[in-house]
């Protein structure tokens, strides 16, 4: 995995849009590639399939392209409204919005100086968890790796999650996650970035491996 800085002092407002078009370049063709079967195929999303959950990625990311933010925007009950509104959609037209939102999101999360930084972030993991419902090999990891994990120490500030000293295999450097309280020692995380990327956003741990001391996985949630 490439080594990248953890200490991320620096703030980069065009890392999720980076991370974002990264991911367009590898996941659109495998969507296009995929027969019409594949997106009823159930997603470690309760009550999604990968058609539900790439409905609800387009319009995510439409919002921020055309600035439609009212009251309860992406709460649970949001995302169940955008995914029936497109519930007669073709698979390619869903597909389409995906990669036009992944393509014109970028800038506009720029703009908005952190605050939509979880959008990008959220959108590379689902992408994951397509993969994982696939039984596809590079399920939360790839090459936009190094800006989804700055991008996840960031949000877990923003959260305030546990603190987390985080020896990433790769990394030579820890990665350093959440808020201390000045007087408690950081938690402390050994193994892989993908399995990293599973704790911290609540997906499934069948099969890993990794040691946690000091705090437990669901101190790490990154969202509600």
């Amino acid at each position: 995995m490439t080594t990248t800085r953890t200490d991320d002092e620096t703030y980069d407002p065009e890392r999720p849009g980076r991370l974002l078009r990264t991911e367009r370049d590898v996941l659109i063709p495998l969507l296009r590639d995929a027969d019409e079967a594949a997106y009823d195929i159930r997603t470690c999303c309760p009550g999604w399939t990968v058609r539900h959950m790439l409905a609800h990625c387009s319009s995510a990311l439409m919002r921020v392209v055309e600035s439609r933010f009212e009251k309860g925007v992406y709460s649970p009950e949001s995302n169940e409204r955008d995914i029936a509104e497109r519930a007669e959609w073709s698979n390619s037209r869903v597909v389409d919005e995906l990669e036009r939102g992944m393509t014109e999101a970028g800038p506009l999360i720029a703009k908005s100086e952190g605050l939509l930084d979880g959008v990008a972030l959220g959108e590379w993991i689902h992408a994951g968890d397509v993969r994982e419902a696939w039984g596809l090999p590079g399920a939360y990891g790839g090459s936009g790796l190094p800006d989804a994990l700055l991008l996840l120490a960031a949000r877990s500030r923003v959260v305030k999650t546990v603190a987390l000293h985080a020896d990433v295999d790769g990394l030579d450097s820890p990665l350093l996650l959440g808020v201390g309280d000045g007087v408690a020692p950081p938690a402390r995380f050994i193994g892989d970035a993908a399995t990293l990327i599973r704790v911290c956003a609540g997906r499934p741990l069948v099969g890993t491996r990794y040691e946690l001391a000091g705090a437990r996985e669901s101190d790490f949630a990154i969202f509600s």
